[in-house]
């Protein structure tokens, strides 16, 4: 039941075993809702009272509360991230059902994880992936871009749907700079290529994984061991393209073979090229937009999902530079 008087609002929750729960240990779920929403929550029992500036922002949390808890009583746990994604959707898509996007959109990656998207952007891309062989998600870090990515070509693989699921990077300081290291190419480069092999242990077996790679069902390489190979019935996802140049990316897109998706990712605004030097991503983006059969998605800073605690630290930091 809800009471709205001015600019505050009044929540009561008839469980109050699931209230306790949907408020989270110490109140830290009411507590990250006040953080992103700049609103004043108060509990007692299992009633909320919600305090705003603005009653689009009132209007909002009661949202986000209640079809959080609407979840809880479908017997779906609540943690941080469900919040924050709750606020995320909600925010953007005031009408949208938060149940549903749990039953339609969830992507069911293996038996350790389960990926939600919660942007909109998010949504299309993984659509994207489903229904178009070569996808390119074009944006800022830090918005899912990569391991969306991955969690759609690990479950491809799972499902059999895949035979293999290729990953690879440019390793642009590949050459002199990183010559003095010991080792061959792949030991010199691995650096490059950990944020792959990070995103493949968060989705399986730690054991599963190496498993993969030793069986070349998985491979993660850099991108210069692309050349002059065909790729059939894989996945394949080329991360950081902004850092490959016009050449490298047509090898790439060429090595597509039959029953193959490809997924270009990268962000244009951190090019590590050489001055002057033309990036592969951004000539793409500009010769294949009319292209059929291939999609671009376009992520911006509002698809940059966060610990609470890193925008805390970029706000502090954004502070700290006015005042300088």
């Amino acid at each position: 039941m809800t009471e709205t008087l001015g600019h505050e609002r009044r929540l009561e929750f008839d469980d109050s075993e699931l209230a306790r729960d949907l408020f989270g240990p110490q109140n830290a779920n009411i507590d990250l809702i006040a953080g992103k929403s700049g609103a004043r929550l108060d509990t007692r029992g299992s009633t909320v009272i919600l305090r705003a500036d603005s009653e689009e922002t009132l209007s909002h949390v009661a949202n986000v509360l209640i079809q959080l808890y609407g979840l809880l009583r479908q017997g779906k746990p609540i943690y941080p991230a469900d919040v924050e994604q709750a606020l995320s959707v909600l925010a953007r898509e005031p009408e949208a059902n938060l149940g549903r996007v749990y039953r339609e959109e969830a992507l069911a990656v293996s038996p350790k994880k389960t990926v939600v998207p919660k942007t909109a952007n998010q949504r299309e891309y993984l659509a994207a992936i489903r229904h178009h062989d070569l996808v390119f998600g074009v944006g800022p870090a830090g918005t899912g871009k990569t391991y969306l990515a991955v969690a759609m070509g690990v479950g491809l693989l799972l499902e059999r749907r895949v035979k293999r699921l290729i990953l690879t990077r440019p390793a642009v300081e590949a050459g002199e700079k990183l010559g003095f290291l010991p080792g061959d190419l792949v030991e010199k480069v691995n650096p490059y290529l950990r944020p792959l092999y990070d995103a493949l242990n968060d989705m399986l077996d730690f054991r599963k994984v190496r498993e993969m790679l030793d069986t070349g069902v998985i491979e993660v390489a850099p991108l210069a061991f692309m050349r002059g190979r065909t790729l059939n019935d894989a996945f394949i996802i080329l991360d950081e393209a902004q850092n490959t140049t016009p050449e490298q990316m047509k090898m790439f897109l060429t090595r597509l073979g039959l029953a193959s998706k490809a997924v270009v990712t990268g962000d244009v605004t951190q090019i590590d090229l050489p001055p002057r030097a033309v990036s592969g991503l951004v000539e793409a983006v500009r010769v294949l937009r009319d292209v059929c059969g291939i999609t671009f998605v376009h992520f911006s800073e509002a698809d940059v999902i966060r610990h609470p605690l890193v925008g805390r630290i970029i706000q502090a930091y954004e502070r700290d530079s006015r005042q300088s």
